[in-house]
């Protein structure tokens, strides 16, 4: 029988639900195969890029209004225009390459592309590093549409190149990385939870966790207290991190998503994690509803991820929130272009521009690491920001 969560989701086809059963049945062989349990990390991972079944690997419709979640770039164009400003530094201070990382339905890459050619200061090369074949071909659509005569300056890769120089750019990214929960008892014994088949489908169930690093980390950033305490830990994307930030010759790396740093991430009032999955515009806690037709992400440990890029040999330029960053790239200034007497209270009320900026929608939420090397100055989307701690 449904929870009653699942029974306001709304149903999905019959070819979608008949997608879905398939990839159940390919991670339930999946846990049978691997020892009768699964960490939760390695459920996320075929949830989302099983090849052909996962979410992001699969042909589902994910962004935007007739999909399950809509980003930044979709919800205005004045997101591309103010990262092109923060590209145009860059590309001006050491050239090379725009590098997006999972670039969704293109929309960020193509208004990204009409906003430096306008200003006459287009990257050499555009690389895209998508890992679902459906994706790729509605990007590549959309970007042939747009920009026939320069569509083979965009390039996809399967992997990070050895070596970047440029711009790095990755918008929503980290939080559909898979991530470890650890699970600490009133007692103080940490274990990892995992995933079990039983009779009724997919459960959680816990084992004792070992001796290593991710009991260390845990023991070292839940907060202390003799109560149930449940979190994500996500070394995956702190990888992810350490080796853009080691492939770095010269450029900027930007990491944009929900999160916080590791004080506020592990707050005592945060003892059921971050995790949270996302189907047709609602949000939910069952990753176990409908696998390959939701979206199933985590907030973003942003100390963790600065430590990384650090270990990696990158300097932290900047971290702050989505609203500060636009705004310190020239939001209000690209606005009042094209009217004259929008103000910034103006600006704020305006819907859509409203959704980036607002603190009760994704300005403060949203947040924007920086770090790179061989810049010469200050990086201007965090020159005149509040930066924030990590």
């Amino acid at each position: 029988m449904p929870s009653p969560a699942e029974s306001a989701l709304p149903p999905p086809s019959p070819d979608a639900s008949a997608h879905s059963q398939q990839l159940a049945e390919h991670i339930a062989s999946t846990i049978v195969t691997e020892g009768e349990w699964i960490p939760f990390s390695r459920y996320m991972e075929l949830a989302l890029y099983a090849p052909g079944l996962g979410y992001y690997a699969a042909g589902a419709r994910k962004f935007g209004s007739e999909g399950d979640f809509v980003t930044s770039p979709e919800i205005s164009p004045m997101f591309a225009k103010c990262l092109a400003l923060q590209a145009a530094q860059v590309l001006k201070d050491v050239g090379g390459d725009i590098l997006e990382l999972g670039p969704g339905s293109g929309v960020l890459a193509a208004d990204l592309w009409e906003s430096l050619k306008e200003m006459g200061t287009l990257p050499r090369r555009y690389l895209l590093l998508e890992v679902s074949p459906d994706l790729r071909e509605r990007q590549r659509a959309l970007l042939a549409q747009r920009f026939p005569a320069e569509i083979d300056r965009f390039e996809w890769i399967d992997r990070l190149p050895g070596k970047i120089r440029g711009l790095v750019i990755a918008n929503e990214v980290l939080d559909v990385v898979p991530c470890s929960l650890v699970h600490r008892d009133p007692g103080g014994s940490y274990s990892e939870q995992g995933v079990i088949l039983t009779e009724a489908g997919f459960a959680f169930e816990d084992q004792p966790l070992q001796d290593g690093e991710l009991k260390r980390r845990a023991a070292t950033a839940f907060p202390p207290g003799d109560y149930d305490y449940l979190s994500e830990i996500n070394f995956a994307a702190e990888a992810l991190v350490r080796t853009i930030a080691s492939s770095l010759e010269a450029g900027v790396a930007l990491f944009i998503d929900y999160g916080f740093p590791e004080r506020e991430f592990y707050h005592p009032q945060r003892s059921m994690g971050t995790m949270r999955c996302h189907y047709r515009h609602r949000v939910h806690g069952d990753p176990f509803f409908m696998p390959g037709l939701q979206d199933i992400t985590a907030h973003v440990d942003f100390t963790a991820m600065g430590r990384a890029a650090e270990q990696g040999g990158a300097e932290i330029f900047g971290f702050t929130t989505q609203a500060y960053f636009l705004i310190s790239c020239g939001l209000a200034v690209l606005v009042s272009a094209g009217d004259p007497t929008m103000t910034l209270s103006r600006l704020k009320g305006t819907s859509a521009v409203h959704r980036l900026i607002g603190p009760s929608e994704m300005g403060e939420l949203f947040k924007v690491l920086g770090f790179g090397k061989g810049m010469p100055g200050p990086i201007l989307g965090f020159q005149s920001a509040r930066d924030m701690a990590l």
